[in-house]
Order: structure tokens, then sequence, then C-alpha cells
């Protein structure tokens, strides 16, 4: 069914020591966390991505100081998903769905803001943050961010394909066209999230990529200080290359898409937003 209309949200300015390294110029860079908030005919609000939630804002819960001093995350409250929706008019109860591309601390911070809504996910990214076996599991996933017992939707491959791509197209109990394009690699189970707003296609990366430079062969390449933090954050170095290569496809193939990531600030302003 339609959607009505589509809202570009930073849910999350982190300002990173080393500018330069991120392409940019100062000491601190700028990145920012895209999501997504959609006004649909059937399903109430649906939000792609939350960001930091408030309970994050407020030092509730152990975003770590290491993640601090690298990032260097702003945590205002009226960047929050919810402070946002308020802001405009909207009602946060009527936020119905969370389709969320992994579960990093930085996409998935808002999700109790929002307790009664289902969370959509690859089974494999709800299993990773789940069990969090791995020391890298253990630093991205904070488990007080679904401490309210989310009403989550799991989903694996099992045929679908979206323009020759392994995909999951129909979400449970939502009419609106969204799916989950699996993007592995950063994580277990992270996804694109594929949008049709009117004639077009939005391809929501989330963290498959840092930077326009990894999917668009003229934006120069990839600075050297997201390329190194790409690798360090990667669960699978040669799943998440696959996933680039096959995003810069999509791009290079298809003219009726929009395709971003989730914390490139050029790409977010691409959007009227600065």
């Amino acid at each position: 069914m339609t959607i009505r209309a589509v809202h570009h949200l930073n849910c999350a300015s982190m300002c990173p020591i080393g500018g330069f390294l991120l392409g940019q110029r100062g000491l601190r860079g700028k990145l920012v966390a895209h999501c997504l908030l959609l006004e649909t005919e059937r399903d109430g609000l649906i939000l792609v991505d939350t960001g930091f939630g408030t309970r994050d804002t407020t030092g509730q819960t152990a975003i770590r100081r290491s993640f601090r001093a690298m990032c260097g995350p702003v945590l205002s409250p009226d960047e929050t998903a919810l402070a946002q929706l308020t802001a405009r008019g909207f009602d946060p109860g009527d936020v119905r769905h969370i389709v969320v591309t992994h579960l990093d601390l930085d996409h998935a911070g808002g999700l109790g803001d929002f307790p009664t809504a289902r969370v959509h996910l690859h089974a494999r990214e709800h299993a990773a943050a789940m069990t969090r076996a791995k020391r890298l599991e253990q630093q991205r996933y904070i488990p007080s961010h679904w401490a309210h017992g989310p009403k989550w939707e799991v989903y694996s491959e099992n045929g679908d394909t979206w323009r020759g791509l392994p995909a999951v197209q129909r979400l449970r109990g939502v009419d609106a066209d969204l799916g989950l394009l699996p993007m592995h690699g950063h994580t277990r189970g992270h996804s694109a999230i594929t949008v049709r707003a009117a004639d077009r296609w939005l391809i929501h990366a989330g963290d498959a990529y840092f930077h326009r430079g990894a999917v668009d062969t003229g934006a120069g390449g990839v600075p050297i200080g997201l390329a190194a933090f790409e690798r360090m954050m990667q669960i699978d170095g040669a799943a998440r290359r696959g996933s680039v290569a096959a995003l810069r496809q999509l791009r290079e193939s298809y003219d009726d898409l929009d395709l971003f990531c989730a914390h490139d600030p050029n790409e977010y302003a691409a959007f009227g937003h600065a």
C-alpha cells in the first residue's frame, strides 16, 4: 500500500576526533545516524532504525567510554526519534513497526521509546544480539536497549529475490512496500531496507558502507579513517566486501533508486537536510 510521506531524520550526531581522516576539515568530524519515518495508509507510522534513545541521552544505558571517546556522540535529547516525532505533531503511540538494519547501539537505542512497536530484522542479527558470542558483539550490542521485551519479527531468506538479490519482500503485518535486503558482513545479520516511495525506491544501506565513495566511483574513494573503521567493526570481511559490491552494482544498474548509508552526512544532506 501507499507510503504517504517519508521524513529523513538524524537521530545521532557524532563528532569523532580526526575529521581530516574522514575526508572532512577540522579536528572533529561529523557523522549522522540517518533514520526514516514513514507515514503510511494502513500501518500507522514506521521507523527505519532509531538512532540513540531517550535513556541513552540521560545516561541510563551502558554506552562504553571507548565508544564515547572514539565516536564523540552528542547524545542530544532533541535528536531522539521520539522527540522529533513529537515536534512534528505525531503521536509516538502510532509507531506500529520499526525495521532495523541491525542492532548496534547507535541504530537500536530508541527501541525502548516505542515499546508497543513490532521490531523487524534478520534472524541472524537477532541471534547475534541475543547471544553476543564474540567480544566485538559484546561491545556493539547493549541488552538494555531491548530490556522492555520488544515484539520481535525475525526473517530469513526463503527464495525471495529483489532485482536478482536474496531478499525478504514482505514483512509480517505490514501492507506498505518494505523489505529486507540481506547485506551481511558488518554484523552477522545486517540488512539494507528497501522502501517503495511513489515511483522511486529508497535503499537504506545501514552500515554496509560508511562513505559514498564505497558505491560511487566518482566520489574519490573511501577516506582512510572510515576505511579503517569499517574493517575494525566488521564481523566478516569477505561478506562485507561482497555486500558493498552488490550495492554498487545496484546503483550502477538502476536509475529509479536512491541509495544511502546511515552515517554519511553528505548523503543525508542530499535529501535537503544539513
